[in-house]
C-alpha cells in the first residue's frame, strides 16, 4: 500500500496533466464539441488543420507522459516535457492576455493551473531527483 502511495505522490505532476490535457485535445479536435464548450467557430479548413495538429501535438505529449508513469527510466524526460509544455503554454497565454487583452474565465483558470503544474513539476524534478542520489 505505502508503494503505491509513494508511486502516486510521485506522478501526481504527470497523472493531473493527462487527466486535464487528454480530453482538451479532444475538444480541440472536435468542431463540434468546441464550439459548445469554448463558444469557438470553426470556419475553415485550415483552422480545422490547425487545432487538430494541436489535438495530435497534445496526445504525443501525452504518450511521453503515460511512458515516464510506466517505464521509471523515462520518469524524468516526461517530467522535463511536462515543465516545459506547461511554462510555455503558461507563458502564450500570458502574452496574449497582455497583447491581446483577458480571455474568458476557462482560459484564464487554464494559465493559473498550468503554472502552478510546470511549477510544481519542476519540485517533483527536483525532490525525486535527490531522493534517488
Amino acid at each position: 500500500m505505502k508503494d503505491k502511495i509513494n508511486w502516486t505522490l510521485k506522478n501526481l505532476h504527470l497523472i493531473v496533466s493527462l487527466s486535464i490535457v487528454v480530453p482538451t485535445a479532444i475538444i480541440y479536435g472536435s468542431p463540434s464539441i468546441l464550439s459548445r464548450q469554448l463558444d469557438i467557430q470553426v470556419n475553415t479548413i485550415d483552422l480545422s488543420n490547425m487545432l487538430k495538429a494541436i489535438m495530435c501535438l497534445y496526445l504525443g505529449v501525452s504518450a511521453v507522459w503515460i511512458l515516464g508513469l510506466w517505464n521509471n527510466n523515462y520518469w524524468k524526460s516526461a517530467t522535463q516535457l511536462n515543465i516545459l509544455f506547461m511554462l510555455t503554454l503558461a507563458t502564450g497565454r500570458t502574452v496574449s492576455m497582455i497583447t491581446d487583452g483577458l480571455p474568458t474565465e476557462g482560459y484564464i483558470f487554464a494559465v493559473i493551473a498550468e503554472f502552478i503544474i510546470g511549477l510544481f513539476s519542476m519540485y517533483q524534478l527536483k525532490k525525486y531527483k535527490l531522493e534517488s542520489n
